[in-house]
């Protein structure tokens, strides 16, 4: 996908996040509704234009542009040293985490025992890695993509089965916006593959979500953790007492 598309792709989704339709986008900058759906229909759309289109919507060109730059085609997973890296200094992975969340620097060191000075040297580290790519001013901009998950039973996910697992289940699930599911089916082979794909269509509206809420202030926020397994499985005790 080109730079344009992914602009207008962008614009489309905060107007509609606006909830501004193409009528009355139409009505806003003096064209008839044809119009602006053939502008984004075939991805042909003048600077002027899109500069016209923020102004009168009240939507950033900052943020499109921005929104643009970051839907850039990325890589979906790290390669095995880059996980066997993180996962051999856990800071560097919990800096790594954080980044995934686009926490800022000075989000990290306010709230774990870091300070700036080695924040930066993992935020260096990330880079040499080339999870993240270091800006000015000790801003980033990831190299993985929205759909990014981790290799499956790579080192991360056999360091969170380890120390991580056990923790996130000792919740109860019971709180605002919680929920905890675990349910038997059995099911043939194109409709396990079915369901596969629904679970990377809810990461990937999760991470839409994650996205847009970005914009937030962070009183407005709460950290959530989506962690979904679908397998063929049947728990020990239960196989033990087969025929």
């Amino acid at each position: 996908m080109s730079s344009p598309d992914l602009v207008l792709d962008v614009l489309r989704a905060q107007l509609r996040a606006a909830g501004i339709t193409y009528k009355a986008l139409a009505e806003r900058i003096g064209v008839s509704e044809s119009s602006v759906k053939r502008m984004f229909g075939q991805k042909d759309m003048a600077l002027s234009r899109l500069a016209q289109i923020c102004q009168v919507t009240g939507i950033a060109m900052e943020e499109v542009l921005r929104g643009a730059l970051e839907a850039r085609p990325q890589a979906d997973t790290l390669s095995l040293p880059q996980e066997t890296s993180l996962v051999a200094n856990p800071r560097l992975l919990l800096v790594a985490i954080c980044c995934l969340g686009h926490w800022s620097l000075e989000q990290i060191v306010e709230t774990y025992r870091l300070s700036d000075a080695e924040c930066i040297k993992l935020l260096v580290e990330l880079d040499r890695l080339g999870v993240i790519e270091l800006k000015p001013l000790n801003r980033y901009t990831l190299r993985v993509s929205n759909a990014f998950r981790w290799l499956p039973d790579g080192p991360v996910q056999r360091y969170f089965r380890e120390h991580v697992v056990a923790d996130y289940f000792a919740g109860g699930f019971d709180g605002a916006g919680e929920t905890l599911l675990c349910l038997p089916a059995r099911l043939s082979a194109a409709s396990a593959q079915e369901v596969a794909q629904k679970i990377g269509q809810l990461g990937a509206e999760l991470a839409r979500l994650h996205r847009n809420d970005r914009r937030l202030p962070d009183d407005e926020r709460e950290g959530f953790t989506l962690l979904v397994g679908f397998r063929s499985w049947e728990l020990a005790a239960f196989t033990a007492l087969r025929r």
